[in-house]
């Protein structure tokens, strides 16, 4: 039996509550980005529970789960999957790749070739895979977590822009507050051995993820529903039109959000007021949410990289003067 949406989606935040500590705001992302069938891009440090945040999720909702580790010599086949010779009939038969997922993982993907990264376009967009000369649907729903380090870092490509547009919100993840770090810590004490085949190895955070969830598809599919029917006002859309605009006109910006931003924002925004028991946006929404859908979609001009901005800093004064 499916459960009310609200009750559905405080017991989906409350399960991985008990597995990583704070964290709120991504938990809130990765849901609307789930509720609207978004894709996500994670950035920041390694150790800060991303791959444990994308598992809790799945298990708590009975998703299917994959999750690639990106690596230099990554191949697209190795994400798509590929056609193999069979020898004993002598015909080829397909064999799908870890992308046949409904939750898929990408981790670290500016560490593989762009030719890699390019791979995941038309499953992205299109949410179909070409294996020879053959297509398939991706299964429903079908959804990309990456996760991405600092492109300071040695051994990164960045991501083109054509890419970045793909991923409906883009968050960056900070280092836990000191009593979080604190709670980690005592939570990571409290882990024992877990005894295997005569012997035994240290248990991590991983296995205290269950394998029971709380919620189904079909409680999803309610949720995702439920998204359509919040409502947008006309003030929203224009306010909406109105940032997107201005980041195509400002003195220091190269690249604008395209349209594809100002869609992402109002799915965004309907699916965060669901997430917050109301059935209307609010201007709160957009201010929320606009550094994720917005940052990753403009470019800084030279002259304002040369002069010491931020896209961050850029986007906030823009924000400040939206009527």
């Amino acid at each position: 039996m499916s459960k009310p949406t609200s009750e559905f989606i405080h017991a989906v935040r409350e399960r991985v509550g008990t597995i990583v500590v704070g964290q709120e705001v991504v938990v809130e992302r990765l849901l609307i980005a789930l509720f609207t069938s978004g894709h996500l891009l994670l950035q920041g440090m390694p150790g800060l529970a991303k791959t444990l945040l994308v598992n809790a999720i799945a298990k708590s909702i009975d998703l299917h789960f994959s999750r690639v580790q990106f690596t230099i010599d990554l191949l697209p086949s190795d994400i798509l999957g590929s056609e193999i010779l069979d020898q004993k009939s002598g015909d080829f038969r397909t064999l799908k790749g870890p992308i046949f997922t409904n939750l898929l993982l990408a981790d670290e993907i500016n560490r593989a070739a762009p030719k890699v990264q390019g791979a995941l376009l038309e499953a992205m967009q299109e949410r179909k895979v070409t294996i020879g000369k053959q297509s398939y649907p991706l299964p429903a729903p079908f959804l990309v977590i990456a996760t991405q380090n600092p492109i300071e870092q040695s051994g990164t490509f960045e991501l083109p822009e054509a890419q970045l547009d793909r991923f409906m919100l883009c968050n960056r993840l900070d280092y836990p507050t000191p009593d979080e770090e604190e709670e980690v810590l005592k939570r990571n004490l409290k882990l024992g051995i877990r005894r295997q085949d005569g012997g035994a190895v240290a248990e991590t955070e991983f296995d205290r993820v269950s394998d029971e969830p709380v919620g189904s598809t079909e409680d999803l599919v309610k949720a995702m529903e439920a998204v359509q029917a919040v409502h947008v006002s006309e003030v929203f859309i224009k306010h909406v039109v109105e940032l997107v605009g201005r980041t195509r006109h400002h003195k220091h910006i190269e690249l604008g959000g395209s349209p594809r931003a100002g869609i992402a924002l109002i799915k965004g925004a309907r699916a965060r007021a669901l997430i917050n028991d109301r059935d209307y946006v609010i201007p709160e929404d957009l201010f929320a949410l606009a550094e994720d859908v917005i940052l990753h979609r403009i470019r800084l001009n030279y002259e304002a990289l040369a002069e010491g901005y931020t896209g961050q800093f850029v986007l906030k004064e823009i924000l400040n003067g939206l009527g």
